[in-house]
């Protein structure tokens, strides 16, 4: 017990300014950090897909496949921190029994079926429908009759039915692209539309957390394509990594262009919530917002993705640039989605005065639990790859270069 006031007393003793009673403590924690940092993700690697089945840009066909059932993986996982965070996860059926319009959150539902059902399935089982008819006469036991189950009774691969594939699933992905869009422009919409909190609301939330998933979904494939080659003792084609560095290079230009443009735009409007705002920058959000959002998973990125991309680099320190850039802007998107969370929730209704977030280890709403659910899109990702192999089709597009 006096541990717990001690704890008490010792939270109390960092809270600054005049604040109101029920603002002690926040509602969104970490869990609702990492639902849009999730989200994201998938938008991010589909849209990458999409760049090569509509677009033809020839150079990412290695990563194709990977970038879809990436998408899947993380698509899977990513209602599960909203589940945690409600108090009776077995109740979200409701939502579509009896669905709330008005409501941007309840509809997530809805946009989350659509994307999984319509979309990504879809267009995963065109893709690899043929591959799963040839795996259903060739494998042997239980995993035959699994690869039957997944043709749905279509056996047929002549070019005929292979071209009405293809043109299927092109038509899928082009509904997908706008169905990305929505998928995480939505999440940008459920806090820029909030009126009352001067640090949400902003038209330019929902574009701003869009091109952050572009940023962070391609940095994520670029990490997933040179571990799992190197993992499988293959070579990773120059070609494609190159341009993968080239599109994170300029969506990243985009994005902080955006989030700059957003904080100008604050700046020139002065309203009476920009000294408490920037006071929270200051104290609470100095470390995460310039320290780990703008400097380590911006600037540094920026400027190595540049000099690795369009500079006279080696190859093998090239792919090493690489991997730092897209690693660190994953720390830098990660930070973004807790300012844009928690930070929202760090000042007082009364605009005088700051609240402080502690984050527990255990718990529902720990950092354990949330590191439990980053790392379980992996893991759904590593069972995918097992039963829809991603390279198979790929290896003979790839490089000389070596690992």
């Amino acid at each position: 017990m006096e541990l717990i006031l001690g704890n008490i007393v010792n939270d109390l003793s960092k809270i600054t300014g005049y604040i109101y009673p029920n603002e002690f403590e926040l509602h969104w924690g970490i869990l609702v950090v990492v639902y849009p940092y999730l989200t994201g993700l998938v938008a991010g690697a589909f849209i990458l897909a999409s760049l090569e089945r509509v677009f033809d840009v020839s150079s990412l066909q290695p990563v194709y496949r990977l970038s879809l059932l990436t998408a899947l993986a993380f698509l899977l996982v990513a209602p599960l921190p909203l589940l945690a965070h409600l108090g009776h996860p077995l109740r979200s059926y409701q939502m579509f029994l009896t669905p709330h319009t008005k409501s941007a959150m309840a509809m997530f539902g809805f946009v989350y079926a659509w994307y999984l059902m319509v979309v990504l399935l879809l267009e995963i089982w065109f893709d690899y429908r043929k591959s799963i008819v040839v795996w259903s006469n060739e494998k042997r036991g239980v995993t035959r009759y699994f690869y039957k189950f997944l043709t749905l009774g279509t056996t047929d691969i002549s070019d005929r039915a292979l071209r009405f594939d293809d043109k299927i699933g092109r038509i899928i992905t082009i509904i997908g692209i706008p169905s990305a869009f929505l998928l995480h422009g939505y999440v940008g919409f459920i806090f820029g539309s909030v009126k009352a909190n001067p640090w949400w609301s902003s038209v330019l939330m929902p574009i701003v957390f869009l091109f952050s998933a572009i940023v962070s979904g391609i940095a994520l494939v670029i990490m997933i394509y040179m571990v799992t080659t190197m993992f499988r003792w293959k070579r990773l084609s120059m070609p494609c990594l190159n341009k993968l560095a080239e599109l994170l290079f300029y969506a990243i230009i985009v994005d902080f262009s955006l989030e700059l443009l957003d904080f100008v735009q604050r700046l020139y409007e002065a309203e009476e919530s920009i000294t408490i705002l920037s006071q929270m920058i200051s104290s609470r959000l100095f470390i995460s917002l310039i320290i780990s959002q703008i400097i380590l998973g911006t600037l540094v990125p920026t400027i190595s993705l540049a000099w690795a991309r369009f500079g006279r680099v080696p190859d093998e320190m090239r792919r090493l640039m690489y991997f730092i850039a897209a690693l660190l802007i994953q720390v830098g998107i990660f930070s973004t989605r807790w300012n844009v969370v928690i930070g929202g929730q760090l000042f007082s209704k009364s605009l005088r005065g700051l609240t402080v977030y502690k984050l527990e280890l255990f718990g529902l709403e720990g950092a354990l639990t949330a590191g439990l659910l980053l790392i379980l899109p992996f893991l759904v990702l590593f069972v995918l790859t097992r039963v829809l192999p991603p390279w198979s089709a790929v290896e003979s597009h790839v490089s000389e270069s070596p690992v």
